[in-house]
């Protein structure tokens, strides 16, 4: 007798893993079974080629179950994800998030469950006791984007901006707190956007402030991104002054030169970057900086992409996800001159080697001293400053331990 199978497949961001869980459990309540639901990203070309690849191989392996897509790119592209041999049913990212969408698709029901992203106005923040084989918590505290940075097509997959209230983050924090959890993450599309459409507009800094006044037990905090424009008072003392916040920072920086950044219509500036960077070290030096950045943008010139690279240089950026540049159709930036493909490449290798150096340098100098890591799995799991670290020891999963650093590798500190 076959297997009943229900897989629920995450492409992308860290608020795709949350709402996965979410997926899921709608999905088994309502009772589907023998599916596999691709919960998609759209934020690149490359990243819808995997999905495109992924659909074809579960439809080959699995031919009995039903293909679904939901997530960005089923909420941008429906009816071409619709067509796709293979798909069974594609539905979007409100849909995804509620729970009689799942009870429709337990019986026969309409191809495309899609409706208009920009006219939701709440998160659909439901509660979750947990993630399948995470040992952190992501809280989504927001969802949606109110900008529209020439380059990206999310928030026509996210919609507008939308808060979740300081009250049910820290109702949701206290169900995972009493479910084991020692670190939270708090995560969204634009979390520095965070309360300025609900009553009384708290700020980000303000929330959290809450957040680790009401629930103590919280051990470790982190933020999924932020833009370094948007950064409050509450927020910059939590970052230098708060103990429980972790040394680590993942800036949504996207290009380090001025004119490159007014062409994707950021908020900020070069020099914002640096001086916040240098403000927070002068005040915690232990602190250690992520960043995106995008390699070829369109009109971007050698001197251009060397103002970029000095800046990860500089500020030395060693958790740095760099993402070649690809065209989303739709956007302003499609429309402007293009950087030929072996050049995109060739700058995005040259900024994963800096990064490989910069971090091999930094995982070094921790060498005999010690760590305070959570650990992930029995042998691996990762510093305050989001250091990896594996582990010759036992390490009991979703637990704090405190090791000393034997030794470094490129990409990881042995202990």
């Amino acid at each position: 007798m076959q297997k009943m199978v229900l897989e629920v497949i995450t492409f992308g961001c860290r608020l795709n893993i949350y709402e996965s869980e979410l997926i899921k459990k709608h999905a088994k309540d309502a009772g589907i079974k023998d599916a596999i639901i691709f919960n998609s990203c759209a934020v690149t070309r490359e990243a819808e080629r995997k999905l495109k690849q992924a659909i074809r191989k579960a439809k080959k392996d699995n031919p009995n179950c039903k293909v679904m897509v939901t997530g960005c790119a089923a909420q941008i592209s429906a009816a071409k994800y619709a067509k796709m041999p293979g798909v069974d049913v594609v539905f979007g990212n409100h849909e995804k998030l509620q729970r009689d969408t799942y009870s429709k698709l337990a019986f026969p029901h309409e191809p495309i469950l899609v409706n208009d992203i920009m006219s939701v106005e709440d998160t659909a923040h439901q509660m979750i006791d947990g993630l399948e084989n995470k040992s952190k918590a992501f809280l989504q505290i927001q969802n949606g984007c109110n900008h529209r940075c020439t380059f990206c097509i999310i928030p026509y997959g996210r919609g507008n901006s939308r808060s979740v209230p300081v009250g049910e983050i820290i109702r949701y924090a206290q169900n995972l707190v009493e479910k084991g959890y020692k670190e939270f993450v708090l995560t969204g599309v634009d979390i520095t956007d965070y309360g300025k459409d609900i009553p009384g507009q708290p700020t980000l800094g303000n929330m959290i402030m809450r957040l680790l006044r009401m629930v103590p037990e919280i051990k470790r905090l982190r933020l999924s991104s932020i833009d370094v424009a948007e950064v409050d008072d509450e927020l910059f003392e939590l970052i230098v002054g708060e103990s429980r916040f972790m040394p680590h920072l993942h800036l949504s920086l996207q290009a380090g030169d001025d004119m490159i950044l007014k062409r994707m219509k950021r908020r900020h500036a070069r020099q914002q970057t640096i001086d916040f960077c240098n403000k927070v070290r002068t005040i915690r030096p232990e602190i250690a900086f992520g960043a995106d950045v995008i390699a070829g943008f369109p009109t971007e010139t050698d001197e251009m992409f060397k103002n970029t690279y000095n800046l990860v240089k500089e500020l030395n950026i060693i958790h740095l996800h760099t993402f070649p540049y690809s065209p989303r159709e739709g956007t302003p930036a499609a429309r402007m001159p293009q950087v030929k493909g072996d050049v995109i490449k060739i700058r995005a290798k040259m900024l994963r080697e800096l990064k490989d150096e910069l971090l091999g340098i930094y995982l070094q100098k921790k060498i005999g001293k010690q760590e305070c890591i959570l650990a992930e799995s029995e042998n691996h799991g990762y510093t305050e400053d989001y250091c990896h670290v594996i582990s010759e020891q036992k390490l009991e999963r979703g637990s704090l331990h405190t090791v000393t650093v034997k030794s470094s590798s490129k990409q990881a500190l042995l202990v």
